[in-house]
């Protein structure tokens, strides 16, 4: 037969084994963010429908972006001039960023010409420009959805009759809900006031 502590010194027991057990680590909790099911707020851009297909023949919504800081503009493949110094801008600002920061940071430019700017021109070009496919996305979508883009991003353009466009030329900043958060027209380089708020507004979104 086994022999049995007494009740009281069970009890005892039982009481300093709780004591002395160490404590499991409680798990941080995961930073809120946005979901599909989260209403955007009224003066997000993605309320705008455009669906939008990518240099690598991608078709996504235009609200896919919701969740991080964007970089975005507009811009057509057979620009001499404009286009090429607005990419430049776009790699000078990132280029500013820490890694860490820049890889929260993406760039969206959407073609004013889908007409000639197909999927298969946007990723010649892309090539040619050597922009990193994980972090640029050049994309297209109908005559409507780059009206609709122009006009929520406050971008003006006009066709002519040589087939070039004439268009205003902004890099713009989006925060995590698509909201309109800065702009700046400068070319050629980074705009030091530009990136110091791409920074704020990546590190504000960090986990």
């Amino acid at each position: 037969m086994t022999p049995t502590l007494p009740r009281t010194l069970r009890t005892l027991a039982l009481v300093l084994c709780a004591a002395t057990a160490p404590s499991l680590p409680s798990a941080a909790p995961a930073p809120a963010r946005p979901s599909a099911a989260t209403p955007l707020p009224s003066d997000s851009v993605y309320q705008l429908s455009v669906v939008l297909t990518d240099q690598d023949g991608r078709q996504q919504a235009f609200a896919t972006h919701r969740g991080q800081p964007l970089l975005v503009s507009m811009f057509y493949t057979s620009c001499e001039f404009v286009c090429p110094m607005l990419v430049e801008a776009l790699n000078a600002t990132r280029a500013k960023l820490s890694p860490e920061d820049r890889a929260h940071v993406p760039v969206l430019m959407v073609s004013f010409d889908p007409a000639r700017d197909t999927v298969a021109v946007l990723k010649q070009t892309a090539e040619q420009r050597q922009l990193d496919p994980a972090a640029w996305a050049l994309a297209r979508t109908d005559a409507k959805g780059v009206r609709q883009i122009a006009a929520v991003l406050g971008i003006q353009y006009r066709a002519l009759a040589n087939g070039d466009f004439n268009h205003s030329t902004s890099l713009i900043l989006l925060d995590a809900e698509g909201r309109v958060i800065a702009r700046t027209s400068h070319l050629g380089d980074a705009d030091p006031d530009f990136v110091m708020k791409v920074r704020a507004v990546v590190r504000a979104a960090a986990p």
